[in-house]
């Protein structure tokens, strides 16, 4: 698995140890990250900014932290859909696991249970990196379809509806009261604007936007 590059391991953790052990080992492999002491500040620090322009990213959580839980900030995650773009690995401790293996079954990536061994730890971080960044991928593959929609005209969205809906020229000429010329202009004008050559192309690129 090629490393994932500009992404961003993220630490939650009241213990400044913990932050520093972690901190130093994530060097070690050449990933960047950052430090926070509570689940607040990282939540008002982090979790503002705009996920379609976010880099790829995982959060190593502490699960038990005085103020605001690991568990509560992964629930208040969970609630704005955050945890696809940044993948939580939880560190737990013994009494902790029943609750990390569910949240596990509800979308957590994983946990590590302290103490954990260094290299199992960074290679479930790769893999989460690696899984954020398909995910930022995807969606700023979408942003970048509703952008090109955004151009089309009244018009050409007309033309383009029925061309995904495999309507020919000559009905859409009709359907829409204009000329077949017209209506293949509009045509080379959607395809242009939407990078595409093809109706195939153009109704798979929709479907997935």
């Amino acid at each position: 698995m090629e490393p994932v590059t500009d992404a961003t391991v993220y630490v939650v953790d009241d213990d400044a140890a913990v932050r520093e052990a972690l901190a130093w080992l994530l060097r070690s492999r050449r990933l960047l990250s950052e430090c926070y002491r509570n689940a607040e500040e990282f939540e008002q620090a982090v979790l503002q900014t705009n996920p379609v322009k976010r880099r790829p990213a995982c959060l190593l959580l502490d699960m038990r932290m005085t103020g605001m839980s690991g568990l509560s900030l992964f629930n208040r995650m969970l609630e704005r859909n955050q945890i696809e773009a940044m993948p939580v690995i939880f560190l737990t401790g013994h009494a902790d696991v029943p609750t990390a293996v569910d949240t596990v079954k509800r979308g957590a990536f994983d946990f590590c249970e302290k103490p954990f061994s260094d290299n199992a730890l960074v290679d479930r971080v790769e893999q989460a990196l690696a899984l954020s960044a398909e995910h930022l991928a995807v969606l700023q593959e979408r942003e970048a379809v509703r952008s090109r929609l955004g151009e089309l005209t009244d018009r050409e969205k007309d033309v383009m509806k029925l061309v995904v809906e495999g309507v020919p020229n000559k009905l859409i000429a009709d359907q829409l009261d204009i000329s077949v010329r017209t209506v293949e202009v509009h045509r080379a004008r959607v395809f242009d604007k939407m990078q595409v050559k093809s109706a195939v192309e153009l109704a798979n690129l929709l479907r997935h936007a």
